[in-house]
């Protein structure tokens, strides 16, 4: 029996894996290095390369544990380039702890960066996508993409049932509540940091947020909904040209 797959989705289905060929290329892992460690890479979330191509964004949760510098450990990308497996060490050039994002400077390397596009053209309802590392480097250097809709448009925070589950985190983000995009895609904690983009034309909307966002979303729930958000490329852009970074 035929199955009938209406026009829009037909087309965004045959553009999505022309789109993948620019955005792969743009996807690190996000992490340290050290030499004298075994393993001396350690994963700690994604990122995607911006502006000139020297600059990656990820998640500020995904790196604000300290680095051991005592012991030479330094903040690296790890990435993959013509079938062969790539790293470069990084720097910390901004942080925005509120809106969870944060800005790498890599060490003489560059890699193709994707476009920023516009938060307000996000409707509920639209079809997006975010490539990332799911599941860290277990598997390799092989980026993860997945597919859903904005599912919801709301703020980062909701009310909790009583007072007694107000924490001070909690209370910070009731302070300074801006809206995040709700997905219907699941994320991973490996995919903090994932760039979500319009998976017709690549530009990114946003940054996908599995652990921060939910922590204080989803803080009336005993247990994690399992549900993904992605904090919208205003941010980015805002934090970008704060630091002057281009």
């Amino acid at each position: 029996m035929a199955v009938f797959i209406p026009a829009q989705a037909q087309a965004e289905v045959s553009v999505l894996p022309s789109v993948l060929v620019k955005i792969k290329p743009s996807i690190v892992a996000v992490g340290t290095f050290m030499t004298k460690r075994s393993p001396r890479a350690q994963f700690l979330g994604t990122g995607f390369a911006v502006r000139d191509g020297s600059l990656v964004v990820t998640n500020a949760h995904v790196v604000a544990s300290a680095v051991d510098t005592e012991h030479k450990e330094e903040l690296a990308v790890f990435y993959r380039l013509a079938d062969v497996e790539k790293s470069v060490l990084a720097k910390l050039v901004a942080l925005d702890s509120v809106h969870d994002v944060a800005i790498l400077k890599l060490q003489d390397a560059k890699l193709p960066p994707l476009t920023l596009g516009k938060a307000s053209t996000v409707q509920e309802g639209q079809q997006y996508a975010f490539t990332g590392y799911p599941m860290g480097m277990v598997l390799g250097l092989y980026p993860v993409t997945h597919r859903g809709i904005v599912s919801a448009i709301s703020p980062n925070i909701i009310p909790v049932l009583s007072a007694s589950q107000i924490t001070p985190k909690l209370l910070k983000n009731l302070q300074q509540p801006y809206n995040v995009f709700q997905l219907d895609a699941t994320a991973y904690p490996g995919n903090s940091g994932s760039p979500l983009y319009n998976s017709e034309t690549g530009e990114v909307v946003g940054i996908v947020n599995k652990v921060f966002v939910q922590e204080s979303k989803e803080s009336a729930l005993s247990k994690p909904s399992g549900i993904s958000y992605a904090v919208p490329v205003e941010y980015i852009e805002k934090l970008l040209n704060e630091k002057n970074l281009k």
